[in-house]
């Protein structure tokens, strides 16, 4: 059962290059979390001058209560889909923080100390799709949030995208999901704080 996390502001920030989705992996995550679980959610983007190959970013803001200013500024959880946005963006963790890289892509972390799956390999070899790397990150990282539920946030993927490809990228993002219950450990636990009266009984 999911715990009934109150939060005060939670940033994520997912970052990468232009052609690996992470606007619409943002879009997607954003809109899971705010209507599927009933979070406030502001979501910033930006990305390089190239269609592809160029910097990419998604930043979102989830809170429990109304978000009084919308862009983030030292983050919970990094997701790190190339090597120059984990350098980049690896100082912006903050210290319970949490940083994601797709290990494929990303050989040299700045720290020992991360999560890391090969999520441009399991879409490529896995779901025979390159393109749905994004639903694997996205399976992936509803997994390790513990206020996102796993059926909520897959309702929200199908509804995100056309009929078309919605039912591969299930297939992606429920790869992405067992593979991170496979390998990553808890989230922190300062992450999902629970309501007063919980912690008293």
């Amino acid at each position: 059962m999911i715990p009934d996390c109150q939060l005060a502001r939670f940033e994520i920030r997912l970052s990468g290059t232009g052609g690996q989705g992470i606007i619409t992996l943002g879009r997607i995550l954003g809109y899971g979390l705010a209507i599927g679980h009933g979070y406030y959610v502001s979501q910033t983007q930006s990305y390089g001058p190239e269609a592809r190959g160029g910097a990419s970013r998604a930043d979102l803001v989830v809170s429990s209560e109304p978000i009084s200013y919308p862009k983030t500024e030292t983050v919970d959880l990094l997701v790190a889909l190339s090597q120059e946005a984990c350098y980049k963006y690896y100082r912006f963790i903050k210290p319970h923080g949490a940083l994601l890289i797709d290990t494929t892509l990303v050989t040299q972390p700045p720290s020992n100390i991360y999560l890391g799956l090969p999520f441009t390999t399991l879409a490529a070899e896995k779901i025979k799709v390159p393109q749905a790397m994004n639903a694997v990150v996205l399976g992936a990282v509803c997994y390790y949030l513990p206020f996102a539920q796993r059926a909520v946030m897959r309702k929200a993927l199908e509804e995100s995208l056309p009929a078309k490809i919605a039912k591969l990228n299930v297939k992606a993002f429920n790869l992405g999901y067992t593979e991170a219950e496979k390998h990553f450990g808890p989230s922190p636990d300062a992450w999902c704080p629970r309501p007063a009266e919980s912690v008293l009984e």
